[in-house]
């Protein structure tokens, strides 16, 4: 696949000018920044919870072992 160059973009940001006008762009903007954020924030709090529970499991089988 292809990567986008400049004019490929100038293009998409155009197009998305005409079909959705000055006004909604910064709303449309605004909203997908706020999508990938809680998406990553999610990704993130999903990857870390299974460290926390081995973490959690090791440091219980050391307190019975001890």
């Amino acid at each position: 696949m292809a990567r986008l160059g400049p004019m490929e973009l100038v293009l998409i940001l155009g197009i998305a000018l005409v079909v959705f006008g000055p006004k909604k762009l910064p709303e449309i903007g605004k909203a997908m920044g706020q999508t990938i954020k809680q998406f990553k924030d999610h990704a993130n709090k999903v990857s870390e919870e299974p460290l926390e529970d081995k973490t959690s499991v090791l440091k219980e089988e050391e307190s019975l072992d001890a």
